[in-house]
């Protein structure tokens, strides 16, 4: 049996963080274990190539929600990457923490040690941020984060349309304020995509003391006693196992960190016990607390020929595009949802309370509904949303998808929320910067009542694939792991990615979870000291 100080489960962001800095001591030994393949494919490098990667079941494990009461009853689609790299490889790069807000409410959650004082640190060490250090930047860490190196003149038109409205403009999200309309910061270097795969686990494969083991679904967690002791998985016909003298981590994401948990015979006793699993630990709140961000899309045909998608315009500047790619600069170097912002919907709200993904291009149901036309697409989300969800278990078998059900629209006002956020898209879309090129509207437009357009959301609405908090940190009996990330009630296993975050980020998650598992990299490093 082949024995390792800490196994980790999952190449995600979260993963390949862990790697590298665990690794980092030559005194103990580190293995990384990843169900998808190396990430050598070139639409995962060129940045525009994630739009083409919505279906690739080689990259992406393309799961898909149970049917959705509040969204007529339609089955959603969640996209996750199977990969080195995991989502990192395969998302739209954008670069963006949250609030400060959002981590103080998670040590008010019970979360203590993870304020924003206590996380910042952390999302400066893990940066290489292009314009230089300054309160909120770092710079030297491994992961690039960097300006566009192209702006489509439609995105340009985007804030330009923005600030008519009076809408305030702002060039780094991630600053003193999240507020305003700006082009993001994305994870790029030198126009090419870092995913946590570049960033963290290539410049670590040289050592000695990290294996990589790529094409292996974990199947289950061994646990002697209450301690995890290593991991199960298939090799051909032949179960293998390996052996974690130390520890091991759970980094499979939001959806399928709590899965393998239930299938290792930790979570809801009466759950498990329905599909047959031996209860092992008794921990209700695996797999509850499912959040994630219901994504609007307003979608209208333009007239330009900068619109990027299925057009002969495009087509036939395919291949200077390339050649100014091979140079990092050019169309092929952009992450689509270039521009974008956080708002207010109403001048009562004490900060922006939904997220605007401007595409100079159409992106219909995950880009999955081919267009062969011109056209621009502007996303909104609620940053704070109350609907809540789960992730259970459809059978014993390793093999199943799990169970999600995200319960979108199900609580609160997400739904109105969402109904004024594509009122204000429409508003900017009907600005004067964009009457030279904006045409008709695709679905539901600015001049349908408010039942039509709430039904149109309820068509159309689906994740912009930020799902969290299926594995809740906090001090109370129901969360599953506690500050430092150890599963409560059991030794030797920590989980360590986006399901650990009591409430979602008013923002994308890639940075937050690459965050945390620079905090519990440090953890356990210093526990390892003692």
């Amino acid at each position: 049996m082949d024995k390792f100080d800490y196994i980790i489960i999952g190449a995600g962001s979260a993963g390949c963080v862990l790697a590298n800095r665990l690794s980092e001591n030559p005194a103990v030994s580190v293995c990384l274990i990843e169900a998808g393949p190396v990430d050598s494919h070139p639409l995962i490098h060129a940045p525009i190539g994630f739009s083409l990667l919505a279906e690739n079941r080689k990259l992406n494990w393309c799961f898909e929600t149970v049917p959705q009461q509040h969204l007529n009853g339609r089955r959603g689609y969640q996209p996750r990457g199977r990969v080195l790299g995991g989502s990192s490889s395969i998302n739209a790069m954008v670069y963006a923490r949250g609030t400060p807000a959002d981590y103080d409410r998670w040590v008010e959650a019970g979360a203590a040690g993870w304020s924003y004082r206590d996380v910042l640190p952390y999302f400066k060490k893990s940066e290489d941020q292009e314009r230089g250090a300054d309160e909120f930047h770092g710079t030297g860490g491994p992961l690039g984060v960097s300006d566009l190196r192209y702006k489509n003149p439609l995105s340009q038109m985007f804030i330009e349309a923005a600030r008519e409205l009076k809408l305030p403009a702002n060039d780094d999200f991630n600053g003193k304020s999240q507020e305003g309309v700006g082009f993001y910061q994305v994870t790029q270097r030198r126009g090419r995509r870092c995913s946590a795969a570049v960033a963290f686990l290539t410049p670590a494969l040289s050592r000695s003391n990290l294996t990589v083991v790529t094409g292996k679904q974990v199947e289950k967690i061994v646990i002697d006693g209450k301690r995890a002791v290593g991991v199960q998985f298939q090799n051909g016909d032949r179960s293998v196992t390996l052996q974690a003298n130390r520890e091991v981590l759970l980094s499979a994401g939001g959806l399928q960190s709590p899965q393998l948990l239930m299938l290792s015979g930790i979570g809801p006793a009466d759950h498990l016990r329905e599909r047959g699993i031996e209860l092992i630990h008794d921990s209700p709140g695996v797999g509850d607390n499912l959040q994630d961000h219901l994504d609007y899309t307003v979608i209208r045909r333009v007239t330009s020929s900068h619109a990027m998608g299925y057009t002969l315009s495009r087509a036939l500047r395919a291949i200077p595009d390339y050649f100014r790619y091979r140079r990092g600069e050019g169309p092929l170097t952009s992450n689509l949802a270039e521009a974008g912002g956080f708002i207010r919907t109403s001048g009562e709200e004490p900060a922006p309370d939904i997220q605007l993904h401007f595409v100079p291009g159409i992106v219909d149901d995950h880009g999955r509904k081919k267009h062969f036309a011109a056209g621009i697409s502007c996303h909104v989300c609620v940053l704070r949303p109350e609907s809540r969800g789960s992730v259970t278990l459809l059978d014993a078998n390793p093999r199943s998808a799990p169970a999600i059900d995200p319960r979108f629209l199900s609580a609160g006002d997400d739904l109105q929320r969402t109904l004024k956020g594509a009122r204000l898209v429409h508003r900017i879309l009907d600005a004067p910067a964009f009457a030279r090129v904006v045409g008709r509207t695709l679905y539901a437009g600015s001049d349908v009542d408010d039942d039509e357009l709430i039904d149109d959301i309820r068509s159309r609405g689906d994740t912009i694939y930020h799902p969290v908090g299926t594995c809740r940190m906090g001090s109370d009996a129901t969360a599953v792991v506690d500050t430092s990330a150890r599963v409560r009630g059991l030794q030797g296993l920590r989980v360590v990615d986006a399901s650990i975050m009591p409430t979602l980020v008013s923002g994308n998650t890639n940075a937050p979870t690459i965050m945390i598992a620079e905090k519990i990299a440090d953890a356990i490093r210093t526990a390892g000291a003692r």
